[in-house]
């Protein structure tokens, strides 16, 4: 593994690019070195949060603009990590309200905020200033996930 490079790409609200976007993350963490288990979940993370982007951040519409930016650390604490941003520009919920529904609740959907929290270290959501919200996520290499996210640079 050489030098660790930052990954940064621009969407639209279109789930016909998801498969794309999961390969090119998929490729830029094997090239920085993450093991398969580990890419898998990096890579799930962040089609459900672009899924839920699209789904609820956009309410399905298309054509919406969605970055995805990705940052090759070396934590002090936990070693090498990445940390992901994914912003979109759509509605803002009330943060409290960004939750997967009730385990118990059998049916199809709504997972996908428990997913991300089971297979990060941690997950942030914030509203940003000029409207949309902000996804911020962090895994280590040394570490299985937590759910909590504990980074300053989050805020």
């Amino acid at each position: 593994m050489g030098e660790r490079k930052n990954f940064h790409l621009e969407l639209t609200s279109d789930a016909e690019q998801l498969r794309d976007v999961r390969d090119a993350i998929r490729a830029w963490a094997d090239e920085d070195g993450w093991e398969e288990h580990d890419i898998a979940d990096i890579v799930l993370a962040i089609d459900e949060a672009l899924t839920n982007v699209i789904r609820h951040g956009y309410g399905g519409k298309s054509g919406q603009r969605i970055i995805v930016d990705m940052k090759a650390i070396d934590d002090p604490r936990r070693g090498a990590a990445i940390e992901i941003w994914i912003r979109d520009f759509g509605i803002q919920v009330p943060l409290d309200s960004i939750a997967g529904r009730d385990l118990a609740d059998l049916r199809p959907g709504g997972l996908g905020v428990h997913i991300i929290h089971s297979v990060m270290e941690g997950a942030r959501y914030r509203h940003m200033p000029d409207g949309g919200t902000e996804l911020y996520m962090k895994k280590s290499r040394a570490r299985r996930s937590s759910g909590e996210c504990d980074d300053e640079s989050a805020s």
